[in-house]
């Protein structure tokens, strides 16, 4: 097997990039030859874990580079939890951090480094690393221990310099940036990722399109942003639809993993976004009430397309989106079996009709929320920075205008 290896973006040299060897080859080869790594600690999904052969294979091939390996952590990256790991990890005296997983385990690995180049401990003495926070620190030192991530979903935060976790002593949940370093590698292995559930996979590769789809819709984006969107777009669409189709095509699965990698090249250019979004959208305030990430972007983007489209807010870069679609043979296989037709169907017609290919939710209601929740869900998200920069604009109305829409 032959490996690609390279920046996972054109216009930065980190993260790096591998595929093509199964994760096992790529991570002793470049723990030696980029890392020179020799005391590493591991983060394993709990689930991997449980029920796969793949920790102790890891472990067997890293031999005495095991320093240490912590198994699960919960949902949101709890302060906890993440200082549990830096207390670990300080001890071993750990020189490189693995991820197998996704989700939580990628932004508690990243806090994890951050915390640890500051000599943090303590909840007060994380809080004081926030960006946000009036008690932060005026010396902060930039990450240092690399982090590897070996992602088993499609959610993205691997290429990013940001990531999120929850003060469990306040139930806030908080952002890390600035000097926080994003992962210095990142190894795409597809057949690993067929133990994560269906579900999981094709709920958060719609969040993948759906950021390729806001920064399209964007009316201030740029060039460089909306070919990494186009990009990620010609891949993700027919890779989640081939996925569905048959779970074990593994070309498919590189094809959403690297369909995700270019969204997030889209979204990390700081174009401000819109509204259906799980991050800093409406989809963010769904969270809370125990939706999980990729089913917020089930649920609002076509609808957050259809209002936006109706307000005319959008409607030249909605209709380029549609013509890309309409492009792709699989996506026209599923318009065709749900009956619409380029002359009459809008853009989220054509996300809806995606969305219910995949077996993926479309309402509030397949995910528990009810009317009385949308005044609060709509009144919380005013304060999300992507809803204020929708291309057509909100106010509670409206936003409650766009939940009523998929309510039932």
């Amino acid at each position: 097997m032959t490996e690609t290896f390279g920046p996972a973006f054109k216009d930065q040299e980190r993260p790096l990039l591998s595929f093509g060897l199964p994760f096992v080859e790529s991570l002793l080869k470049h723990a030696d030859s980029t890392f020179h790594a020799t005391k590493i600690y591991v983060i394993c999904s709990r689930s991997l874990a449980g029920n796969t052969a793949y920790l102790d294979e890891l472990k067997r091939r890293l031999g005495n580079k095991i320093a240490g390996v912590r198994i699960g952590m919960k949902p949101h990256s709890l302060w906890s939890e993440i200082l549990e790991v830096v207390a670990d990890t300080r001890k071993v005296d750990a020189d490189l951090i693995v991820t197998l997983g996704a989700g939580s385990l990628t932004d508690a690995a990243k806090i994890v480094s951050f915390a640890l180049a500051n000599d943090v401990s303590t909840h007060a003495e994380l809080d004081s690393l926030c960006p946000t926070s009036p008690k932060k620190r005026d010396d902060i030192k930039p990450s240092k221990v690399p982090v590897v991530c070996i992602p088993t979903s499609l959610s993205g935060g691997e290429y990013s310099s940001f990531a999120g976790a929850t003060n469990d002593e306040t139930g806030q949940k908080h952002s890390f940036s600035g000097a926080l370093q994003g992962p210095a590698l990142v190894i795409l292995d597809p057949e690993l990722s067929t133990t994560t559930p269906d579900k999981v996979w094709l709920s958060t590769g719609i969040k993948a399109v759906d950021h390729c789809v806001e920064t399209l819709c964007s009316l201030k984006s740029d060039d460089a942003a909306d070919q990494y969107a186009r990009d990620g777009l010609s891949k993700l669409i027919p890779g989640l639809i081939k996925s569905k189709q048959n779970p074990k095509d593994l070309e498919a699965r590189l094809e959403c993993q690297l369909g995700a990698r270019d969204a997030m090249g889209a979204c990390s250019r700081g174009v401000p976004l819109g509204a259906s979004l799980t991050t800093d959208g409406i989809g963010h305030q769904l969270g809370p009430a125990g939706v999980s990430h990729g089913e917020t972007s089930c649920i609002l983007n076509p609808a957050v397309c259809k209002y936006n489209y109706k307000k005319g807010a959008n409607v030249e870069r909605q209709n380029a989106i549609i013509q890309l679609l309409w492009e792709d043979s699989k996506a026209r296989e599923i318009f065709a079996q749900k009956g619409l037709e380029k002359e009459t169907a809008d853009l989220g017609d054509l996300m809806d009709a995606i969305i219910r290919a995949l077996g993926l939710p479309r309402t509030l209601s397949e995910v528990g929320i009810g009317e009385d929740k949308l005044s609060g869900i709509a009144e919380n998200s005013l304060k999300d920075r992507w809803v204020q920069t929708n291309p057509a604009p909100l106010d509670k109305e409206g936003v409650l205008e766009i939940l009523r829409m998929v309510l039932k």
